[in-house]
């Protein structure tokens, strides 16, 4: 069943579709940056907190690109499933011997974000994903208790790679059986010292979820403000933060 809403500008705030939105990690930034933001994710969301359409986001891509309505946005974010390519998934399924495969949707993303013409961000975690680096964002950037390291692919447009900030410590869990302490948690997974809920709310900056899952899918809203100011002002389009 597909849940559709409408689309709509809200004053001078430009829109933003954000595909593969999940819980809104990336939809919540660019919202802080000054869009409005649309989403689409092929499972139900309820804590999203913008309008979202549930199906498959290429299709709902599709479907927007064939009936004109893409032109209504400003700009795209995507964030495809990452396990084909995430380290820790690989490394993870090598070590016990796992076979499952994961579908690697960056590929075909890409190929309809280039045929709208629009600017775009395509993120991916450090691994295998074949995605170009134009941007890597790190937690220590902006402060947070996560390292989470994110990649960005960005279509048609451009932003400076800021400086990385040295890591301040380890990040807080059991590492073959020894536990360390840090001034970071471990934002995926369960048990091994992992953090409770309150704690991953608080080192992502997330706060209108409490579903694990979703927290530990997340991307923390400071990157996607941190990348939709700077698209915002390198196309001056003088929308107020």
């Amino acid at each position: 069943m597909t849940q559709t809403t409408n689309i709509r500008r809200d004053g001078e705030r430009p829109l933003l579709l954000d595909l593969f939105s999940c819980a809104g990690g990336a939809g919540v930034g660019y919202a802080r940056a000054g869009f409005t933001v649309d989403g689409c994710d092929i499972a139900d969301r309820p804590n999203y907190p913008f309008p979202r359409h549930r199906g498959d986001a290429l299709a709902y891509l599709a479907h927007l690109m064939t009936t004109g309505e893409i032109r209504r946005y400003a700009f795209v974010h995507a964030s495809p499933p990452c396990q084909h390519g995430c380290a820790l998934t690989v490394g993870t399924n090598a070590s016990q011997g796992w076979g499952r495969a994961h579908v690697d949707l960056v590929a075909p993303t890409r190929e309809l974000l280039d045929a709208t013409g629009l600017p775009y961000v395509i993120e991916q975690p450090n691994g295998r994903a074949k995605i170009r680096k134009d941007l890597t964002l790190c937690g220590e950037m902006f402060g947070l208790g996560v390292i989470r390291h994110r990649n960005f692919e960005l279509g048609s447009w451009s932003i400076e790679q800021p400086a990385h900030v040295p890591h301040r410590g380890r990040v807080r869990g059991y590492r073959h059986g020894r536990f360390y302490d840090g001034p970071y948690v471990a934002a995926y997974g369960n048990g091994g010292g992992k953090p409770t809920v309150p704690e991953l709310q608080a080192a992502l900056g997330i706060d209108w979820t409490g579903v694990r899952e979703e927290l530990t899918e997340a991307i923390p809203p400071a990157y996607s403000e941190h990348i939709g100011r700077a698209f915002l002002a390198s196309r001056a389009l003088g929308v107020a933060a």
